[in-house]
């Protein structure tokens, strides 16, 4: 279900647009309609109330927790299933963030990516992104959502676009902390700056080699590194926030100084923060994360040269909760 036929058929219902921000407000934010000054039955028309049930139900069917993963730094992982039976995963993350997918399995075909390697099944649809949100609420706070589950944001743009303008708006998240992550896209430099809700913007760089970086993500837009940080750069002056660069350090790939002082090359001096992000291990692939401390000496480097850098420890390590992973462990069973 996408957002705008659930408005729809709300319309249809005799839904108002005051009743439909209401109702959806109290979906995305768990909150009931009554309130000490009136309830639901005095506002909203007969038709909306007697469908309310069936509707509710629907809902609630359109992401439901199939697993559920505790690790130790404080993150949950979880395996959801969508109402067709299919799955995708969610993560919810320390600081009250919540990590979505926006597509089950992926077309770019990241090398060191689990989800890539089934390929694009199907989208997912505004609905079934924010219920992602609605179900991860149900379980602890959720203040900032990043689209950096399954799949690649750009590929399914108008559902996810659709899903962060609710998000950002009945959702009550501030814009900032709607976080759009792509490989890149020249769709979303065109498109995000023209949405009522402009999220933070996350660009998947991994290399500042152009043949090492179409290596790693065969089936990215053919954008250069030096391209993809020149147009992220005029988003981050329009929207007024820095960009994210994501790189996965894979031991002996791109952990060498010479990627290093590429990074400085096209950071410095840049509205960006980089986040060093070590390679979470996947079973059946052939890379391998760099030791902590190498880790860390990389990220001082940049630090030390004018590039804001973070290292992020990957969610869920103990938990083999890398993304596509419990998916992929799950899928026998799911057949069952």
């Amino acid at each position: 279900m996408k957002i705008s036929q659930l408005r729809e058929r709300l319309t249809a219902l005799g839904a108002k647009p005051g009743h439909q921000a209401r109702l959806l407000r109290a979906w995305v934010q768990r909150v009931s309609l009554d309130t000490r000054r009136s309830k639901a039955d005095h506002f909203l028309p007969l038709a909306v109330r007697q469908a309310l049930p069936g509707l509710t139900a629907e809902l609630a069917a359109l992401a439901v927790v199939h697993s559920d993963h505790g690790g130790e730094d404080g993150s949950r992982r979880l395996l959801v299933r969508l109402a067709d039976g299919q799955t995708v995963e969610s993560v919810l993350l320390p600081r009250d963030g919540l990590c979505v997918s926006t597509q089950v399995g992926c077309a770019v075909g990241c090398t060191f990516c689990m989800t890539g390697r089934s390929g694009l099944l199907r989208q997912v649809s505004s609905g079934e992104i924010v219920a992602q949100v609605v179900l991860g609420r149900a379980l602890r706070t959720v203040n900032k959502v990043v689209f950096m589950g399954m799949g690649e944001p750009a590929h399914n743009m108008d559902n996810v676009l659709e899903a962060i303008e609710l998000l950002g708006t009945a959702g009550g998240i501030g814009h900032k902390n709607l976080v759009f992550s792509t490989v890149g896209d020249v769709r979303v430099f065109e498109r995000l700056p023209m949405g009522t809700v402009k999220p933070a913007l996350a660009l998947s760089l991994h290399s500042t080699r152009n043949e090492l970086r179409e290596q790693l993500l065969p089936k990215a837009p053919r954008i250069t590194p030096d391209e993809l940080v020149e147009r992220g750069e005029i988003y981050a002056r329009q929207t007024g926030y820095p960009i994210q660069y994501q790189w996965t350090l894979l031991d002996g790939i791109n952990d060498g100084l010479d990627e290093m002082d590429g990074i400085v090359r096209l950071l410095k001096g840049k509205y960006a923060l980089m986040n060093l992000i070590p390679y979470n291990a996947n079973d059946g692939l052939p890379f391998r994360r760099p030791s902590w401390d190498k880790a860390a000496e990389l990220a001082r480097y940049l630090h030390t040269r004018g590039v804001l850098t973070k290292l992020r420890h990957s969610a869920g390590q103990d938990v083999e909760g890398g993304c596509g992973q419990l998916r992929a462990r799950n899928l026998p069973l799911l057949a069952i």
